[in-house]
C-alpha cells in the first residue's frame, strides 16, 4: 500500500522539479496548506463544490499543475485547464529551512541543473545542513466543481531514504 501512495508522490515531485522556469512565481506559505477540518476549506476559503472561478481567484497566481485522466501532472495556463473534465490540480511548494523557495532558486543557489535536484534534496550532506519539506495540496474535479481536497507533505529529512530506493528501482 505504501508503494502505491509513494509512486504518485514521486511523480508529483519530479514534475514540480522540472517546471516553472523563467518567471517570478508567488509561493504559498506553510499555513496556506492547512485545511480547516470542520469546514474542509483551505486557508483561502476554497472548499468542496467550489467552481473554477473561485479556485482561480484564490490560487490563479500560484503554480498550478494539472493531471488529466490520471496522467502525469503538467503545468497548464489557467485558461487551458479543463475544469469540466475529471482532473486533479496540485499546488506545490518546497520549504528549505522553513522558507518557501522555487525549484529555480534551489538550482541556482546550488549551481545544479533541474535533473540533479532530487539527488541534491535527498543527499545526506544536504539534509544534514538543511530541513527540506515539500508541501502540496491536491484538488479533485468533476463537471466543473471540486469534489475532494487533500493537503499533504513530504519531509525529506525523514523520508529521503525512500528516494534512494525508488531511484535504484527505476534504473534496474
Amino acid at each position: 500500500m505504501k508503494k502505491q501512495v509513494k509512486i504518485p508522490i514521486m511523480a508529483l515531485l519530479l514534475t514540480a522539479m522540472l517546471t516553472a522556469c523563467g518567471k517570478e512565481t508567488l509561493l504559498l506559505q506553510a499555513y496556506d496548506y492547512e485545511l480547516n477540518m470542520e469546514t474542509n476549506k483551505t486557508s483561502k476559503g476554497i472548499g468542496i463544490g467550489d467552481t473554477p472561478e473561485a479556485f482561480l481567484d484564490a490560487y490563479g497566481d500560484y503554480v498550478i499543475e494539472t493531471s488529466i485522466e490520471q496522467g502525469p501532472y503538467q503545468p497548464l495556463a489557467t485558461e487551458d485547464i479543463p475544469f469540466t473534465d475529471s482532473i486533479r490540480t496540485i499546488l506545490p511548494t518546497f520549504f528549505i529551512d522553513d522558507t518557501p523557495v522555487t525549484v529555480a532558486d534551489i538550482c541556482e543557489e546550488n549551481e545544479i541543473e533541474r535533473v540533479d535536484l532530487l539527488a541534491l534534496l535527498s543527499s545526506d550532506a544536504y539534509l544534514e545542513a538543511h530541513t527540506v519539506v515539500y508541501h502540496y495540496m491536491v484538488f479533485s474535479w468533476e463537471n466543473g466543481a471540486i469534489t475532494d481536497i487533500r493537503s499533504e507533505f513530504m519531509d525529506y529529512n525523514e523520508d529521503a531514504s525512500y528516494y534512494e530506493e525508488v531511484e535504484g528501482t527505476e534504473t534496474e
